[in-house]
């Protein structure tokens, strides 16, 4: 072999390497990747619903029940579409009607998302994007509401 014929074997194998570890990391991370999804998306079924996935919108208002146990349902909108959502736990301070809301869990047997994690902010900076974007095209997010009630 040449001095050229070995440098380009040894970049091969070393490319070889690269893409297999890769490919174990992906493979590993397969299970772990969570999914934004809007309300619309579920009522669409445009994906595998029984696989864990996130759910993000504004909570709908008059929509928030506390019961017992720390147990609330609720229903997250994207202006379009609504979904109830269960959930067993503490909310975080920021969670109240009309906020902006990202709740991780799967679909239940009855249809009602069953999360597991729920997650709030008073703007859309920690909103997905998508849904930030559909509900102002729709009319119902105004930012600078939202700015306007910061102190």
């Amino acid at each position: 072999m040449t001095r050229k014929q070995k440098r380009f074997a040894m970049i091969a194998g070393f490319g070889l390497v690269l893409v297999a570890g890769m490919g174990l990391i992906l493979m590993g991370l397969q299970d772990k990747i969570v999914f934004f999804r809007s309300p619309s998306d579920v009522k669409a079924a445009k994906f595998d619903m029984s696989k864990s996935f996130r759910l993000g919108g504004l909570v709908a208002n008059g929509s928030v029940i506390k019961s017992e146990n720390q147990r609330v349902e609720f229903q997250v909108t994207d202006g379009t579409n609504v979904v109830s959502v269960r959930y067993t736990g503490l909310l975080p301070d920021l969670f109240r009607e009309g906020q902006g809301v990202i709740a991780e869990g799967k679909l239940d047997a009855q249809g009602n998302f069953a999360a597991a994690t729920i997650l709030a902010k008073h703007d859309e900076n920690y909103m997905p994007r998508e849904v930030a974007d559909a509900l102002k095209k729709q009319g119902h997010w105004h930012p600078e509401d939202s700015k306007a009630r910061k102190p």
